[in-house]
């Protein structure tokens, strides 16, 4: 059965892009635990990180650490967490975040919900930083 991830990636549910290649795509948290919070998502469906193929794991953190250069340019916290934990979607995801500290990181702390137009600026800030650093998976 398809992941809501894999259904994100389908199209068949929204999903707010910054990020769309043949391996991967990148989209906003609906939970964000900060402005900012980006999901780095394969489309192979590997739900454990430590079952992932070496090479799509290191595209993963090649892309994340794409998008998180973008997010600390777009919102200049002291540091930019990346983070694997796995248990809210058995779809392997790297949380891309921006942090001032690492209560920033406490799952605690995420949003309810969120403006559908805040995830829309805040992922075209993250988008014209990726522009400006001539990154090739840019989507809208």
């Amino acid at each position: 059965m398809p992941t809501i991830f894999t259904k994100i990636i389908e199209g068949e549910i929204p999903g707010t892009f910054v990020w769309r290649d043949d391996e991967c795509v990148a989209f906003m948290s609906i939970n964000p635990l900060r402005t900012g919070h980006v999901l780095v998502v394969p489309r192979l469906e590997v739900d454990h990180w430590i079952d992932c193929p070496a090479s799509l794991r290191d595209h993963l953190f090649a892309v994340a650490q794409e998008i998180g250069g973008a997010i600390h340019e777009a919102f200049a916290p002291e540091k930019v967490g990346l983070m694997i934990a796995g248990l809210e979607v058995p779809h392997l995801h790297l949380h891309v975040v921006p942090i001032d500290g690492i209560h920033d990181l406490d799952f605690a702390n995420a949003a309810a919900s969120v403006d559908h137009e805040d995830l829309d600026q805040a992922a075209g800030a993250i988008r014209e930083k990726l522009e400006r650093r001539d990154a090739r998976g840019v989507s809208a």
